[in-house]
């Protein structure tokens, strides 16, 4: 075991987490060497085949297909093209609305109109936010996300003009005050409240949603305590997030 690498380097080497490692070896992608105590280790050999499931997500590839290429089997691998395709114009779309928002700031200067250093940078770490919170996103979700649900998602899209950072800055300010209510019985007025509040709040994504989308999201807020540190941060809590389900329970039925 001399020439191969701890679950910390591995971790290094491919930009991986260590949880997107663990959950790569309970699909059977990888098999890395165990000791005594448990610990992982990496041979050159897995390392190298760690690239190449990089490599085919980049491209598109789901890890039920990744497993099958690696494997040797045959995968359409047409359709999983064009869904990368679809995929790459939807980043295109938050590019043009980031690049938009720094023509418009342009625009402003070359008007006439003041506009300091501070508020300059202001205006370009918001759409630098846009696209690091995306891929944060796309990160975490990997290990939830169904073939269906990815395919889903990218055919799915929020009204022109969406504005996301204001639906997020919504999200928190609601997460903070369930926060500040719990506990709560999850069947008074007041926990009612708070649902139909939740509820609202959720209708773009419910309006867009397939039942595979919901599933899956919702496994993955189920699994909130084990997401990795610095994951990113949806507006609320696991706390929150159980509270809102108790009090969906107990709603009463029409």
């Amino acid at each position: 075991m001399h020439d191969s690498l701890p679950i910390d380097e591995v971790v290094r080497r491919t930009g991986l987490t260590a949880r997107a490692l663990r959950f790569y070896e309970a699909r059977g992608l990888i098999a890395p060497l165990r000791t005594s105590g448990g610990r992982r280790y990496y041979s050159s050999t897995q390392l190298e085949r760690l690239h190449r499931i990089v490599s085919l997500k980049g491209a598109g590839f789901s890890l039920a297909e990744i497993a099958r290429l690696l494997g040797g089997q045959k995968v359409d691998a047409a359709a999983v093209l064009r869904i990368q395709i679809a995929a790459l114009a939807d980043q295109r779309e938050k590019i043009e609305s980031a690049s938009a928002l720094l023509r418009q700031t342009l625009s402003r200067i070359e008007g006439g109109e003041p506009l300091d250093g501070a508020t300059l940078c202001s205006l370009i770490r918001e759409g630098e936010t846009i696209m690091t919170m995306k891929k944060q996103w796309d990160t975490l979700s990997e290990a939830y996300m169904s073939d269906q649900a990815r395919a889903d998602f990218v055919a799915a899209s929020y009204p022109p003009g969406f504005d996301q950072a204001a639906y997020s800055a919504r999200w928190e300010a609601l997460g903070a005050r369930i926060k500040a209510a719990l506990p709560l019985n999850p069947a008074s007025e007041a926990a009612q409240s708070l649902l139909n509040e939740w509820q609202a709040l959720l209708a773009p994504f419910t309006a867009i949603a397939t039942p595979a989308m919901t599933q899956d999201v919702k496994a993955m807020y189920d699994d909130m305590p084990n997401w990795d540190e610095g994951a990113p941060s949806p507006g609320f809590d696991h706390e929150v997030w159980a509270f809102i389900k108790m009090a969906a329970s107990a709603k009463p039925r029409d």
